[in-house]
């Protein structure tokens, strides 16, 4: 078949890609920007209009719908991603008179949440535009090393402690490469195997059985569980969702507490003769090292970040706040420092501190690092010169820029240099 194959450099596109060239299939990509011969450009923020997908639909036996969002980024992005521009694409898809259409949808529950009514409203279109040679998919929560909530849950996993939000519903997570297999067997099913079918994995768990399951596959020892309640959970989600790249919003937060569970459970589950993977074998051993690179690098990154602005900015309030001024300004008398000279200094001395604080927390990058390497160093030879005893002071105050210095080391290296 020649098949157009919307958000083909996604998450699930590029996966369904795979398996549909592996069948045999001629794929055209619809992606929002192009950078492959073929390629045709799609905006689902614009092509609201069945005029704007015929063109693109000449020639094409099948239409694969995998566009699909998270979080909205503008006003009405699910209303137009998810349902009007796929609905426009439907009934273009029938005034064409393509053979099949296959939309990716989700798994889920109550269909009042925006994710879910946006997507079941494209489903409904669909089987409106073309109620016997479509199919809607709707997978569970799907895993993949390459999505935005794998690597959040297991970077989740892999913490040393693992938060366990009270009221979180039964997960059935399925794999990629098990969606991308379902997709393809759709277009090879009869049309009598039509309409919408469920995909949910083929074991339930609790949100902890699936940390661990998670951490299994990382081979990670298994970790305390700290239980947070469902009250804290949803304070939580209420001001992360202020932040528009957090994967955890009031939304998703309630998708989490139902699982996937479904409002109707009688649609058919995986197309026959489709055996699906169980959780504890979604990687295989030699995969676990990277896994459990990626999944680490997710969150100690944020942490290194976060203790060294806390230094900075802690060393500054003491120094401002807590610490006796006179103690602080006679520190300054071993460099000749006295009277205005040293209140100077030490003024100037704060404000670098909780400016490399504040830097840190909102324009970190190599120059920060390599200039705050350069100030460390200059404060330990500046105190091993007239402040010696600080060195072999029995808390070592000095000897923990060592430590310092390491995380800064480690932040320098992993930056990109784009």
């Amino acid at each position: 078949m020649d098949v157009f194959l919307c958000g083909a450099d996604g998450f699930l596109g590029r996966a369904i890609q795979r398996a549909l060239v592996a069948a045999g299939h001629r794929v055209t990509r619809g992606v929002r920007r192009p950078r492959l011969p073929g390629d045709i450009a799609i905006d689902y923020r614009r092509d609201l209009a069945p005029e704007d997908w015929l063109p693109r639909l000449e020639k094409m036996d099948a239409v694969i719908n995998a566009v699909g969002i998270l979080r909205e980024q503008r006003a009405e992005d699910f209303e137009r991603i998810h349902h009007r521009a796929p609905a426009a694409l439907f009934r273009a898809a029938a005034r064409a008179g393509i053979g099949r259409v296959v939309q990716i949808s989700a798994l889920g529950a109550p269909a009042t949440l925006p994710y879910l009514a946006s997507k079941y409203a494209a489903d409904a279109a669909l089987l409106e535009a073309l109620p016997a040679n479509a199919t809607v998919l709707r997978p569970a929560l799907v895993f993949g090393p390459e999505g935005v909530s794998t690597r959040f849950f297991m970077a989740s996993a892999s913490l040393p402690v693992l938060c366990i939000p009270r009221g979180a519903g039964e997960l059935r997570p399925v794999h990629i490469d098990d969606v991308a297999a379902a997709v393809a067997a759709c277009l090879a099913a009869p049309t009598a195997a039509s309409r919408i079918r469920h995909l949910p994995g083929p074991r339930a768990l609790g949100y902890a059985e699936w940390m661990e399951t998670y951490r299994a596959l990382m081979k990670l020892p298994p970790a305390p569980h700290l239980p947070i309640p469902a009250s804290l959970m949803a304070v939580a989600a209420r001001c992360a969702g202020m932040f528009p790249a957090s994967l955890l919003s009031r939304d998703t937060w309630a998708m989490m507490r139902e699982g996937n569970r479904a409002d109707d459970p009688e649609k058919p589950a995986p197309l026959p003769s489709q055996t699906l993977r169980d959780p504890a074998d979604f990687a295989l051993p030699e995969e676990a090292g990277r896994l459990r690179a990626g999944a680490l690098a997710a969150w100690q990154r944020p942490m290194l970040i976060g203790i060294l602005a806390a230094i900075w900015l802690l060393t500054a309030l003491c120094s401002i706040a807590f610490h006796p001024i006179e103690d602080s300004l006679g520190l300054l008398l071993p460099f000749g420092l006295t009277g205005m000279a040293a209140a100077t200094t030490l003024a100037l001395a704060v404000a670098l501190d909780a400016l490399m604080g504040v830097l840190t927390l909102f324009h970190p990058g190599r120059k920060l690092w390599l200039f705050q390497l350069v100030l460390i160093a200059a404060y330990t030879l500046l105190i091993c010169w007239r402040l010696p005893e600080f060195l072999f002071h029995p808390f070592g105050p000095v000897l923990k820029n060592l430590a310092v210095a390491a995380i800064l080391i480690q932040l320098h290296a992993g930056e990109s240099t784009s």
